[in-house]
This record gives C-alpha cells, structure tokens and sequence, in this order.
C-alpha cells in the first residue's frame, strides 16, 4: 500500500510517511491479539501465560521468516478450516447446554437487560445499539484500509481466482463473523459462572466472559476452541509481521541505501524485522498481563484499525477509481488518522475526563473503537473536500497511473486479469 500511495501520487514523502505509519500502529495490533490467550490459557493449563506467547511466537516466526508469503498463506488456509469448524461446535455446545436454541432465549428473556428491559426481543440489539453499529463499521469498513488485507489481492493469479475468493471469503464472513455475534448475545446466561467483576463500578470484565462461558464445557469443546483461538491469532499474526517487516524494508531501509541492496540483502533485513516485530508485540502484551493496572492494551486492536483504516481507507479508496484525488488531501488523511488514534491513546492512558468537553467528545473518546470510527468516517470526508480546494494532480502523473485501465488484451484490464487472452489463443 505505501508502494501505491507513492506511485500514484508520485511522492517519495507519503510512500515512506505510510511505511512509518503501518510499522508503528501495528505493533498494539499485534500484541493485543495475545490479550484474548491470557484468560483461555489459565482457564486450561496451569502454565505461565509468557510462556505460551514464548511458544506462540517462536512458531509464528519460524514459519513466517523461512517459508515467507507462500507458508503463511497456507497456515492461513488450515487455520481457516479450523475456526469453520470451531466456531460452530462452540454455538452448538452452548445452545444444547442451555436446552436449545428456543430455551436459552427463554432463559434470556428472564434476566434484566441494563436498562431494566425484560422480554425475549426487548434488548435485541443490546443495551448500547449505537456502539454495536460502531463495532459493526470498525471491523467491516475497516478492512478494506487495513495494509495487511489488502496486500492478499496481488496474489490474485485469474478472473477466476476472484469469483472463487468472493464466495469462499463470503461464506467464511458469515460463518465465523456471525458465529462471534451469536454467540456473545447468550453470555449473560453465565454471570454467575465465573465471570470476573470490577469492584469499583460492579460491571463484568467483558474479556472474562467467554472464558466463563467455556469453562462449562466439554474437555473436547475447550480442546477444540484453544486450536480455534490459536489459529485465528497466529493467522492474524503471520499476516501482521509479514505486511510490516516487508513494507518498512522496501519502502524505507532500501531506498536509504544509495547503492542499492541485493535481494539476499533485502529478505535478512526483512527476517530481522520480523523477529523484532514479534518480539516487541510479545514484551508488550507480557508486561499487560504482569500488570494488571495495565488494562489499555485491550483496546489496542482499536486504536491500531483507527489510525491505518483512518489514515489509508479514503485515499486509497478514492484514488483507485478518481482521477482528482490530490496528494494533499492523502498528506492531510494521514495526518487525521493517526491524529486520532494517537489522541485516544493519550485520553486511555491519562484517563482525560473527556466528558468534561461535552456528551459527544465523551461518546467519541469513551472507546479506541468509536474513535476509530470517526477516524475512517471523517477520512471518507475529508479526501473529497480537500481535493477540491488544493491543486490538482498533474495531469502526466494521472496518465502514468491510470494508463493501465486503457490498456486492451480481449476486454480492458480493469475488468480481467488477463487469463482471457490464454483463452482465446488456445481456442
């Protein structure tokens, strides 16, 4: 992605100022991926929790640093069959655990909600339905800026690669996405199961509650969700370290270098990177865990969608497809994004009475997800806006980057990849 920003705005500044922005803001993305092992790992096994990020970490490693793209993009594979197949044992475990589908709605609808609701439907959405569709935008909206997700398009090799990757993905989305939202809604069906409290407000600790949940299960079904949990974290995380270490090389150590490095060159110092990568993610979710006054890292992952999603969905959406998408409007989207999630990063950590500022400032600060929100939002915004009033983009610039679109093999190439003309010549 930094490579494309510098391309089609023709800017060395945005390609190496995107670069910094992915390395920096995906490392609490990283380590707050370890977060979720902490409870589930000392709900099963009596084993310090450093000691299986230790684990965790040196595999991720390995695989990524000696088998590079292709490794991870096959663990990516197995580890997707195993959370089809885990997440859907999950839901089927707690509904027969509750009597079905039908009595734990029943059993639902005879707690009080937060707003004193009661009833089956009467809390649908839950007691916050705005911060649900916060959610929904945050990890939906979010992707399509994230540097790591889109990375996986260049390795698209047909149209029909497409076509297949547009069901499977589909299907995967319905799956374990819609799984994880079923499933969270019958979690006050075990308040009285384990979940931890906060002694000062009387609230549960929302990351204790699905550990709660399990712990009522079969061996064989927490068996099932520790591989479930590990394959979606070290999936994730393969994807991270990889997307990080492989920009920063390319787009900053290399150009540094007036002679140029070979390609042995540039793969050591991307392995290098990975591990320091990993290893700094890894030292930073150990010393959340050995402190537990350090409660901010849970919403890292927040803070990391904000400031990349922020920074890179509107420029990057906006400049695919318009040609009057200027390099100031992408500078100052940069600037916006980052400006955000760093601000709620210094509003967690201080713990600045934001609400002081007004219900709307509080709403937005209250959580790294809603101002991760506005970050992606107000970018969508900002990039039209500021294109219209800064200077427009050169017009030989504009040629260079749109050039292929014009480009004729049996239909343009906006609309195949390619794999047509084979095709044709065959037939």
């Amino acid at each position: 992605m930094p490579d494309f920003f510098g391309k089609r705005f023709d800017s060395k500044a945005l390609k190496i100022a995107a670069s910094i922005i992915v390395f920096i803001f995906l490392i609490p993305y990283t380590a707050s991926l370890y977060n979720g092992l902490s409870s589930l790992f000392g709900l099963v096994f009596e084993i310090p929790y450093w000691v299986v990020i230790l684990v965790m970490a040196v595999l991720t490693g390995v695989y990524v640093i000696f088998g590079g793209y292709m490794a991870t993009a096959i663990n990516d594979f197995i580890q997707g069959i195993i959370m089809l197949f885990g997440i859907s044992a999950v839901i089927i475990s707690v509904l027969l655990q509750n009597g079905g589908l039908v009595a734990a709605m029943k059993t639902l609808s005879t707690i009080e909600g937060d707003a004193g609701w009661a009833g089956a439907y009467s809390s649908f959405l839950g007691p916050d339905p705005l911060a649900l569709l916060f959610v929904v935008i945050l990890t939906s909206l979010g992707t399509w800026g994230l540097p790591q997700m889109v990375g996986k398009f260049y390795a698209i090799k047909s149209e029909k690669d497409i076509h297949k990757g547009t069901v499977i993905s589909t299907f995967f989305a319905i799956v374990v996405a819609g799984g994880c939202y079923f499933l969270g809604g019958f979690g006050r069906l075990y308040a009285d199961a384990g979940v931890i409290y906060n002694t000062t407000t009387g609230k549960p600790l929302f990351d204790t509650i699905v550990p709660a949940m399990l712990a009522t299960l079969p061996d064989v079904v927490i068996a099932i969700v520790i591989v479930l949990v590990l394959s979606a974290s070290m999936s994730t995380l393969s994807s991270l370290v990889l997307t990080s270490s492989s920009t920063f090389t390319l787009d900053v150590i290399k150009p540094a270098f007036k002679k140029g490095l070979t390609e042995k060159q540039q793969v050591f110092i991307m392995r290098l990177f990975i591990v320091f990568f990993i290893a700094i993610s890894a030292v930073i979710a150990v010393i959340k865990d050995s402190h537990p006054s350090v409660t901010f890292i849970a919403q890292m992952m927040g803070v990391s969608w904000g400031a990349l999603a922020g920074a890179f969905l509107a420029p990057f959406l906006y400049s695919l497809y318009s040609k009057k998408v200027t390099k100031a409007s992408a500078a100052v989207c940069f600037v916006w994004g980052c400006g955000i999630a760093v601000f709620q990063m210094v509003v967690t950590l201080a713990k600045l009475p934001v609400a002081d500022f007004g219900p709307f400032f509080g709403y937005i600060f209250k959580s790294s997800i809603n101002s991760g929100v506005v970050a992606m939002v107000g970018g969508l915004i900002i990039v039209p806006l500021v294109s219209l009033i800064t200077k427009k983009p050169d017009e030989n610039v504009i040629t260079e980057a749109f050039h292929s679109y014009d480009k004729t093999i049996v239909v343009k190439a906006k609309d195949s990849l390619g794999d047509d003309e084979e095709e044709v010549k065959k037939n």
